[in-house]
Order: structure tokens, then sequence, then C-alpha cells
């Protein structure tokens, strides 16, 4: 029942939500890189409140990766000295407790044996989704972020030929198909239109259900479920590839 954020390798987050929490301080000070899809408050709410908890436990900056639209709404709205303070000039602008790196869409970041790829997303603000590689196993998970029908996207995903999982969201019931289109946001019967557009057959877990519908969108998921035979994605797993 808590908002995205998923933990890589114990050193990497893809969003930073309310999820965070479930982690000791200590994880958390292990935390080197944080992938942020897009502005949103339920994908970014624990990153100040993460950084300003670790950040002197550390030797180095946290690096907060997101597109330059993305950078600078938080900028702009969180790291302002009125939100929050702005922690990448804290304690000082040569040894920050956090510095920004600009992403672009289909453009790799290599960490170690890791390659982390933007994705293309359709939302109400800028956002991505993410394509995670690892060169040691020959596997990759693909992650849409919040997402509507957007046909970039599965373009991309269709060209990963190692894909082992996806993961996609499905935000609202069939009952409210029109506020998912309005919101860019899926539901079940959305969601399953989509994914006839994925040519390969990884495992796919659906997430970001609102909490009231989560047993109506597992329900309406697994009435239609199709030959990729999508399920919900639970808090606490553990995907190994």
């Amino acid at each position: 029942m808590r908002t995205t954020s998923l933990l890589i390798d114990g050193d990497i987050l893809i969003d930073a939500g309310t999820g965070v929490g479930d982690l000791s301080l200590e994880r958390l000070a292990a935390i080197d890189h944080v992938f942020i899809t897009h502005a949103h408050l339920d994908h970014i709410a624990c990153l100040p409140l993460m950084i300003d908890s670790v950040g002197d436990m550390r030797a180095t900056p946290i690096t907060m990766h997101a597109t330059a639209q993305t950078l600078e709404i938080i900028r702009k709205h969180i790291f302002n000295w009125q939100i929050w303070p702005d922690f990448s000039v804290i304690p000082s602008a040569e040894q920050p407790f956090l510095r920004f790196a600009t992403i672009e869409v289909g453009q790799p970041v290599v960490l170690g044996a890791r390659t982390i790829t933007p994705l293309p997303a359709t939302h109400t603000v800028p956002a991505v989704g993410y394509h995670l590689h690892d060169r040691t196993s020959g596997a990759s998970l693909a992650f849409s972020g919040d997402t509507s029908i957007c046909d970039p996207l599965w373009d991309a995903v269709n060209a990963i030929d190692d894909l082992r999982y996806l993961i996609i969201e499905a935000a609202f019931a069939n009952r409210e198909r029109e506020l998912a289109l309005l919101s860019k946001h899926l539901c079940p019967s959305l969601l399953l239109t989509e994914l006839e557009k994925l040519r390969s057959r990884p495992e796919v877990l659906v997430t970001h259900a609102k909490p009231s519908q989560v047993q109506q969108i597992a329900q309406e998921i697994a009435a239609g479920s199709g030959p990729h035979r999508p399920r919900m994605l639970n808090a606490g797993t553990i995907l190994e590839f």
C-alpha cells in the first residue's frame, strides 16, 4: 500500500516514494543513485527526507538521475529553500549531499555491470520508464513508470531481446476508465489492450493500483489476462536476474 520505489542491488533506487520507508537507516545510506521517472509526489516523497537522514553518513553525494524537465520541476518546487533545503550545496557546493545528473530517453547510464536506459512514457508531466540490463546475467527488466497509451514505449520494449520482467502500471479499475485516460494512467482494459503490442513473453507484473481498488483491479486483470497472464506485484517482492 506504499507508493513507488524499487531497490536495485542495494545501491540504486528507481523512484523514491513512501516504499523507501521500509528500509533501515543503514540500507538508505548505501544508496548511491536514485533514478526518478517523474516529479509527482508519490514517486519522490521520500527523496528529500532520505537525503536529510543519511547525507552526513556518506562520503560521497547521492546522485539523482532525471530528465532535464523533471530536474527543473524538482529543483524549483522541492529543493528550493522554501519546501526543503537545496542539498546540492549543503554542506558545501564542493562536497554536497546531493548531485543532479541529466538523462535522456534512449541514452544508457552504465553503473558497473548494469545499464539503465530511460524508456518513453506518456503522462500528465514529463515522464520516463526504465530498462535495467545486467551484462553478467544477460537479462533485462523494464519498468513503465506512470504511463498511458504509448506506442514508443512498446517499440523500445520490443527491441529488448532478453526481457525477463515487465513491471507496468494499472492505477484504476475499469469503472474509472475515463478518469484513467484523463489522468494518463492505465486501467485493466487499457492495460490488456496495450499488452497486445508486446511481442516477447516476459513475466508481467502490475503495480500502482489505487489502494481502495487493488482487489477489483486484480480481479479484472485475472478475468481478461490474455496470453501474457499479468499478475499484481506485491510489496517486498524480490526479482532475480
